[in-house]
């Protein structure tokens, strides 16, 4: 094959992909989908389902709260230019809360955002265009403000809340926070590796520095930390990202547990001594759990539902053994991607946050899908972060595993490093490009690759003839 026709055979190929990556764009359905409803197939088992609050992270700095009746409308949302929401904790009646008295019906919210703020509004010490991690902005022309926020939600009106700088949005936001038992507020700070408890006046009553307790040089170091493995896990090793601290939960015993994600574990502190007294989970044993989130302690079970999210998957543990006694990874050819919430209802059902699916799940103790929203456009809720359902929140617990059935898990080998790559390109390309549609991308590249390559051997070519003729012409 001669290279003019190798060319036109390429050519032709990429107009076929562009024409058929342009025909999907515009002919694939990417409405969000909701199974489930009172029209849907599973309408025996939607009975009582309430309202979805859902908090969302977002691809694009767009983060929002959102409420999703239980036939997938959008019922209140509100929207944020240039933040990300995280955790979300609707408060019930009769729990203490800064300011204010809750209500029955879940109207009162609070929750944790980071909103990006330009650089020239920002202080200088907050600026550090050293940062090796830019978090898909230049590092020195932003910073982020942290921010806790009690919300009447009907008035969209700020009741209460809590807030810092810190030096950029990835990995220096606040993930999550909690009312305690005596009305103030717990809150994680992954930028600067702490807990702390902060009152109604904004004053700061406890702070537990993760550098002092498990880092390198301390007993739990030496005791978690595998042999060989320190520069990992040291505060040195990583300096943007070091613990990736994102979930804080008060137990009955008034001891704080803390999801330590990038140790892979658990640890319960005991406020009043700042000791460590129990963990779940060991650094690098990714067995048990790696890189989790929003776990739910089950104290009356002595279990914990955990997202264990860079397994895809969704498991109850059991808090001595460490024994996983049920997990889940999605329904049957819809596997679970990077899950980051997951509660159990006192109906015995799990309700799953499928974060880089666009994804909110519920399902029943035997694992199948009872409702269902998903939205592949990722119009309404694009890297949904956390969702609870109204009016009861995530702390109203369930049955255990003894009473669900075990589901088997889905390949975390070539199938999940496939699955990564997809969704990791979900951060530059639309949503909805999944991957037969990436991968039509990718062969309309290679195609334009061919095709300047022959250009460039046919121009050395030309230019070869050229000059050989110029040589000869020359010669004479």
């Amino acid at each position: 094959m001669n290279q003019r026709t190798r060319a036109a055979v390429v050519g032709g190929f990429v107009l076929l992909a562009v024409l058929a990556l342009l025909g999907q764009a515009a002919f694939l359905d990417r409405q969000p989908v909701v199974r489930g409803s009172s029209a849907g197939a599973l309408e025996d088992e939607t009975v009582g389902r309430g309202p979805t609050l859902v908090g969302v992270q977002s691809w694009d700095d767009d983060g929002r709260l959102v409420e999703l009746s239980p036939n997938g409308t959008v019922r209140w949302e509100y929207s944020l230019d240039g933040a990300r929401v995280f955790g979300i904790d609707p408060l019930r009646e009769g729990e203490p809360a800064p300011n204010v008295t809750p209500a029955a019906d879940g109207t009162l919210v609070l929750f944790s955002l980071a909103e990006i703020v330009p650089a020239t509004d920002c202080e200088a010490e907050f600026i550090d265009a050293e940062l090796s991690f830019r978090g898909g902005l230049d590092a020195g022309e932003h910073c982020v403000n942290n921010r806790v926020v009690l919300m009447d939600r009907p008035a969209k009106e700020v009741v209460w809340q809590y807030s810092w700088y810190d030096e950029m949005v990835h990995y220096h936001e606040v993930h999550d926070a909690e009312v305690t038992d005596d009305g103030e507020v717990a809150v994680v700070d992954m930028g600067n590796d702490r807990a702390f408890t902060v009152d109604e006046d904004g004053e700061i009553t406890w702070e537990w520095q993760a550098e002092e307790h498990i880092d390198e040089g301390t007993a739990f170091f030496e005791e978690h930390v595998p042999a060989g493995e320190a520069g990992e896990f040291a505060k040195a090793g990583e300096l943007d990202d070091w613990t990736h601290m994102n979930d804080i939960d008060q137990l009955p015993n008034g001891n704080f547990q803390l999801s330590i994600r990038n140790y892979d574990m658990l640890i319960e502190v005991d406020p009043e001594t700042d000791e460590i007294v129990d963990t779940l989970g060991e650094p690098g044993k990714t067995e048990v759990m790696s890189r989790q989130h929003d776990p739910q302690p089950l104290p009356s079970h002595g279990t914990t539902i955990v997202a264990d999210s860079d397994n895809d998957r969704v498991i109850e543990v059991d808090d001595e053994s460490e024994e996983v006694l049920w997990e889940y990874t999605g329904p049957p050819g819809a596997p679970l991607q990077w899950p980051r919430d997951a509660d159990r209802l006192p109906n015995g059902h799990t309700l799953i946050t499928d974060s880089r699916n666009n994804r909110i799940l519920e399902i029943n103790a035997s694992g199948r899908v009872v409702w269902e929203f998903h939205d592949p456009n990722g119009e309404v809720i694009p890297l949904p972060y956390g969702a609870d359902r109204l009016p009861m929140g995530e702390t109203a617990g369930g049955p255990s595993a003894d009473e669900l059935g075990e589901q088997e898990a889905v390949d975390h080998g070539v199938g999940k490093l496939v699955r990564d790559v997809v969704t990791v390109a979900h951060w530059v390309l639309p949503t909805w490009m999944h991957l037969p549609q990436q991968l039509n991308l990718l062969a309309i590249l290679l195609g334009g690759l061919w095709l300047l390559g022959e250009g460039i051997v046919y121009g050395s070519r030309r230019l070869g003839v050229r000059r050989r003729l110029r040589h000869w012409l020359g010669g004479r």
